[in-house]
């Protein structure tokens, strides 16, 4: 028994030195950013939230990652992509990479372990709102993580 306690605990401290040292981060996805109207389409695994999930009607996911758009603030995309900014900024754990008068791409990270999710919002003109997505890079569940941070996000986001 004691065997297994120090295994137990052995395996912990190697998970965490592992993330410490950035080996849970994963590589940032190539394919990110507005390709024909649409940001990448959601993960094939329940790591992941969309609001274009619905352009994807044959997704295996498409319940899961189904997420609402952001709605513009006061009809003016200027002063919705700042508030955006300036909520993404408050986020400790956010940072953000790209920054474009329609488009922002952020990346937060877990404090203990590193992992790295990839946020995207982008004006969609044809619909009037500012389309997310946010998905993990690494494993097959997010345990609902991307999905409240969307959430948390709009709350500032309306709230700002």
């Amino acid at each position: 028994m004691k065997m297994v306690i120090y295994f137990l605990f052995a395996l912990i401290v190697v998970v965490v030195l592992a993330g410490q040292l950035g080996f849970l981060s994963g590589k940032q996805p190539s394919n990110l950013g507005v390709k024909t109207d649409r940001l990448k389409q959601p993960s094939f695994t329940p790591n992941s939230v969309s609001s274009q999930a619905d352009l994807y009607a044959d997704h295996p996911q498409l319940q899961y990652a189904r997420i609402e758009p952001l709605p513009l603030k006061n009809n003016s995309l200027t002063a919705s992509m700042v508030s955006l900014d300036v909520v993404l900024r408050s986020m400790r754990s956010t940072s953000i990479v790209e920054t474009k008068p329609d488009y922002i791409y952020a990346q937060s990270q877990t404090r203990l372990l590193k992992f790295v999710d990839d946020i995207e919002f982008w004006f969609n003109p044809a619909k009037g709102v500012i389309d997310v997505r946010s998905a993990s890079r690494l494993g097959r569940k997010d345990f609902g993580v991307n999905r409240a941070r969307i959430e948390l996000i709009r709350q500032k986001y309306m709230e700002n």
